[in-house]
């Protein structure tokens, strides 16, 4: 296992060739910590629990995705543009590389559910979800359609506050975040995404009702959260993924 590389708020480098582009707008982030032994089990073989000050953590993250375009080519703009809500982890592999793991990907649109489940084997779940704004708070709903568990739902309110000017180390952690972990052929297959410097803002948590981290195989939150963080969000690019050995997929 190599040393982990070091958490930059910048991205290490650009996507010459990006295989989706997107935008990741009006973005929630809540976080719980956890023992890395307790997740250590949820993650891709080949990939560790990535840790702060020895401490993992669990992250709800809701927002809107918009625009969703393959290659360089437009975004569309009603099937790729929808809300989503995800339960990730926080990993790091044999090369070094830092990244995430979803544990569960509630979107709004089927097709860009079937399409992930199919093409990148992504915990994708279709569900009814809705993002709100009103009197200075940010409303985040779902409601599992499918693939189940059925019932499993979430309800976030927010109230943005003032902008970050100099981010923790922690709140580097939880959020520059310059790719992402997957099971792919008994090991981890590495997908790098690009975007600018995270714009981040306080925030209060005004309600937080869901089972999701629950359905996702991780122990319900008793405490409050670590971290509730909001970013009014930037533009994204994805690379191609890597096999666990970093050679690229066909």
């Amino acid at each position: 296992m190599h040393t982990p590389a070091p958490v930059t708020p910048d991205a290490p480098g650009a996507i010459a060739f990006p295989l989706l582009t997107q935008q990741w707008l009006d973005l929630c982030f809540v976080h719980w910590s956890v023992a890395p032994e307790t997740v250590a089990g949820l993650l891709p073989r080949g990939t560790v629990p990535d840790t702060h000050d020895g401490v993992t953590y669990v992250g709800l993250v809701a927002f809107r995705m918009h625009r969703v375009g393959w290659f360089r080519l437009p975004g569309v703009p009603y099937l790729g543009s929808f809300p989503e809500t995800n339960v990730r982890l926080y990993s790091v592999d044999g090369h070094g590389r830092r990244g995430v793991v979803f544990r569960s990907m509630d979107a709004a649109r089927l097709i860009p559910v079937a399409m992930g489940r199919a093409g990148f084997r992504l915990p994708y779940l279709w569900s009814r979800m809705s993002v709100r704004t009103s009197g200075g708070t940010v409303t985040y709903t779902g409601s599992r359609r499918w693939p189940g568990p059925r019932g499993a739902y979430s309800r976030l309110t927010v109230r943005p506050g003032e902008r970050i000017a100099e981010p923790t180390e922690l709140e580097h952690f939880l959020t520059a975040r310059w790719g992402m972990h997957n099971a792919f052929l008994g090991g981890a297959a590495y997908l790098p995404n690009h975007h600018p410097r995270w714009p981040l803002h306080r925030a209060e948590l005004v309600e937080c009702e869901e089972n999701l981290i629950a359905a996702a195989g991780l122990p319900a939150p008793r405490e409050q959260p670590v971290s509730v963080l909001y970013s009014p969000g930037v533009p994204v690019s994805l690379g191609r993924p890597s096999r666990p050995a970093g050679i690229p997929t066909p």
